[in-house]
């Protein structure tokens, strides 16, 4: 689908790594090389044409942003440089705040590491209580689990929609209206969601979503924090400088600017959320529907196929997303890796920063492949050979 737009794939290489970050499509360089070739300047300082230009065009991201995932205002989009970074703006800004003493926040062990570190600092500064909601046998969250984790301290439950090892698509709207019922704020790591199928933050009624451009096509340095005004209108920068105050005197008198310029401070990566832009207009073309249509066909595919390679152990084949999570047996996760990087296939291997997962799943690195649109059954097949070759230790040896 749509591969002819992506110049990498005309090279060796068969890239299943997208859960890392995607491939770049052509819309995205050229939207790039016109901002950097043709109107490269500051944007909310100066009253000149290109000046204007570019802000203009920074500004239409934001609105694309904000109806891409059907949020109420366009102020409830905050542009950062990634999930890691919206992530910490919204812990340190907000919570860090709204919570005290003894409050619980719920995670699970499969979380990625911007996702619980976070919270850990906040248990040293805050004494917070940070719990973990079990998973199943199959390593998902469920909301009876999270039902039967809920005290009457809890303030937040902090999760991934889709997860980045187990690829377990949570009920994510289920969660929020249950955990709503009880006055709990719900936190959702949007990085291996937005970029994969349709998301309207009104209709699951998201109190904070974070998500990156570069897993969703776009460049590195770009993310997006979403909350609802009321939230984000009481959250306090944890950045401070110019682009985010109103004016301040020598007396420390100061007065800062409102959503979304106050969590906004400096030069942001402009280019980079004008080439965003693009990329979601060209995500649109294709549409979300079809994407996770495709990839949930492809995984399909992949599993059956990969279940015929010898001595590989699947440990998510149940899960909905394109992440797939193996190991060979007797063979080093990282061994392995290097192995198919011999026939140019491309994955990721270790623990994937979710680093308690291994206690579930009594093993600490693993293979990943992740699928996307640019991805064929042709390249499964390949993989799959080369998984198969009956002296694949005597060459990793």
């Amino acid at each position: 689908m749509n591969r002819d737009d992506f110049l990498l794939l005309n090279s060796k290489n068969i890239y299943f790594d997208s859960a890392a970050t995607s491939l770049k499509p052509k819309c995205l360089t050229d939207a790039l090389a016109q901002y950097y070739n043709n109107y490269s300047a500051n944007i909310h300082r100066s009253d000149y044409d290109i000046s204007l230009l570019a802000e203009e065009k920074y500004e239409n991201t934001r609105l694309l942003v904000k109806n891409f995932i059907n949020a109420a205002k366009t102020k409830e989009i905050i542009f950062t440089s990634g999930t890691t970074d919206s992530l910490n703006k919204i812990i340190f800004g907000f919570f860090a705040n709204y919570l005290t003493k003894d409050d619980e926040v719920l995670i699970t062990k499969s979380e990625h590491a911007s996702l619980v570190l976070p919270w850990f600092e906040l248990m040293d500064t805050k004494g917070i209580k940070v719990s973990y909601m079990p998973l199943n046998d199959k390593y998902e969250l469920t909301l009876d689990n999270v039902i039967k984790s809920i005290t009457d301290k809890t303030k937040v439950i902090s999760i991934a929609y889709t997860t980045n090892v187990i690829g377990d698509i949570r009920p994510i709207k289920d969660i929020i209206a249950y955990a709503h019922s009880k006055n709990i704020l719900v936190l959702v790591d949007g990085a291996q969601s937005v970029a994969h199928m349709p998301i309207d933050v009104q209709d699951l009624d998201i109190d904070f979503l974070a998500f990156s451009a570069h897993k969703m096509l776009g460049p590195t340095g770009v993310g997006v924090l979403y909350g609802k005004e009321k939230y984000l209108n009481n959250t306090k920068p944890i950045i401070f400088g110019g682009g985010m105050n109103a004016s301040f005197d020598m007396y420390g008198k100061r007065v800062y600017d409102e959503i979304p310029m106050l969590l906004e401070a400096g030069t942001p990566n402009i280019a980079g959320v004008i080439g965003f832009g693009e990329v979601i207009k060209y995500l649109n073309n294709i549409g979300m529907h079809n994407i996770y249509n495709y990839e949930a066909e492809l995984k399909k595919y992949a599993i059956e196929k990969l279940k015929q390679v010898p001595n590989i152990t699947i440990y998510n084949a149940f899960t909905d997303s394109g992440i797939i999570t193996f190991n060979i047996q007797d063979i080093f996760a990282q061994d392995l890796a290097i192995y198919l990087n011999k026939y140019n296939i491309d994955v990721r291997s270790g623990s994937h920063c979710a680093k308690i997962l291994p206690t579930e799943l009594k093993i600490k690195n693993t293979c990943r492949v992740s699928l996307y649109f640019y991805n064929t059954k042709e390249e499964i097949d390949y993989l799959v050979k080369v998984l198969s070759n009956p002296n694949i230790k005597n060459e990793i040896i």
